[in-house]
């Protein structure tokens, strides 16, 4: 009776076992997919970005500083009116653990977001803008050292026509909008583009006159001190400046963009149109004609593009930086001096590669989990089958007996 009871207890306890087994495996397999590809995925890929290195003719004894500046665009935090919870969380956390691993592995001294920050700032009361930018400042955290700055676009502040002062003061509150800004000899102008509609508006003429007078100051620096009426206040370091805005400059279409980053094949000969999808030719001009860059920084079309301006103007279009917009987000770094500048990009985990990751996690969960049940039942099938065989055995030879 005791052998009997010992092995019932045996038969009891296997399959116990093989459940605590098969439930371990599951756990070490969902950890593991999870740490892979909402954590290591990020480091994986961004080790493989490097500053590009720019020439330095050696000024005497002493070289340029070089500054690392990143360009990102178009992150389109999600909004309390079109914005489901699941897509913020997915879209969202995505962003933020780019934005950390980048700064952690590539150690920027400055990032400029080149407008669209939020998708709903157009029309969001003030509780959800409020909301909007507290989710913004804890995903774009950075260290002191580190200066972040913004340049609005028309999801932030509407189109033109959605434009007010109220949401263009909003907006100057949170970030520092100031048009100028130098760092390490180099000059930056970041432009309202929204503002440069041309048709007299009061914001529109603002922006213009704040551009006027950045060119002169600009003229100045370029001039010997003493030999003109620039007057002797504190002069701007004598470099041609990086423009950085929201619209890019008039082109006619993408249809001369190329790369993986680039616009699908079927949009890419779409007419623009201007003021909507890039800035009018007058506007354009004038920029070009004002501020005499050596190099343009744009968003907006989610797409990459490089554009030859008048002959000698490069302008570089950033993709977008969440998934929501594309799947192969992206952004660019660049080493700048006062002379010269180098850029790269760096691309971000693809979308795909992380579904495909799920998905082929989701199917080994399901295979181990068929291979434990199968493994479970052939033992009990097993003793059934002895059991039964002992019983035929048994009925013959009673029945052999009689």
């Amino acid at each position: 009776m005791a052998l009997v009871r010992w092995g019932l207890r045996r038969h009891t306890l296997h399959p116990l076992k093989r459940k605590s087994s098969l439930l371990l495996k599951l756990t070490v397999v969902v950890f593991s997919v999870l740490l892979f590809c909402e954590y290591l995925i990020y480091y994986l890929v961004i080790f493989r970005c490097h500053w590009p290195e720019v020439k330095m003719p050696a000024h005497g004894h002493q070289k340029e500083p070089v500054l690392k500046a990143m360009f990102l665009a178009d992150t389109h935090l999600l909004g309390e009116i079109q914005g489901h919870w699941l897509d913020k969380l997915r879209r969202e956390w995505q962003m933020e653990r780019a934005f950390q691993t980048a700064l952690w592995s590539l150690q920027p001294e400055v990032v400029f977001i080149l407008g669209d920050i939020f998708d709903e700032g157009k029309w969001s009361s003030a509780q959800a803008w409020a909301d909007d930018v507290q989710r913004f400042q804890r995903m774009f955290r950075h260290p002191s050292h580190v200066q972040l700055k913004v340049i609005v676009g028309n999801h932030d502040i509407g189109f033109h026509y959605q434009m007010s002062k109220y949401r263009v003061k909003r907006f100057e509150k949170v970030f520092d909008s100031k048009m100028l800004f130098s760092l390490k000899g180099v000059n930056f102008v970041m432009v309202n583009s929204v503002a440069m509609e041309g048709d007299g508006c009061n914001i529109c003429s603002e922006a213009e006159a704040g551009l006027i007078e950045i060119s002169r100051r600009l003229n100045c620096s370029r001039e010997v001190p003493g030999s003109s009426q620039c007057g002797g206040g504190q002069r701007l370091p004598a470099s041609a400046p990086v423009l950085l805005q929201h619209y890019p400059l008039y082109r006619t279409s993408d249809a001369n963009c190329s790369g993986d980053d680039a616009a699908p094949l079927e949009e890419r000969t779409i007419p623009f149109k201007e003021r909507y999808d890039v800035l009018s030719r007058e506007a354009s001009l004038k920029l070009l004609w004002w501020l005499r860059p050596r190099l343009v920084l744009s968003g907006h079309t989610h797409s990459a593009c490089e554009v030859l301006h008048a002959g000698r103007t490069p302008e570089l279009s950033v993709p977008s930086f969440s998934w929501r917009n594309r799947n192969n987000p992206s952004f660019i770094m660049g080493s700048l001096t006062s002379r010269d500048y180098a850029l790269s990009k760096c691309y971000l985990p693809c979308e795909d590669t992380v579904l495909a990751t799920y998905c082929g996690a989701a199917g080994l969960l399901m295979v181990l989990t068929l291979a434990h049940f199968e493994r479970l039942v052939t033992p009990f099938l097993g003793t059934c089958s002895e059991r039964a065989g002992r019983a035929d055995e048994q009925a013959a030879a009673a029945h052999g007996g009689k």
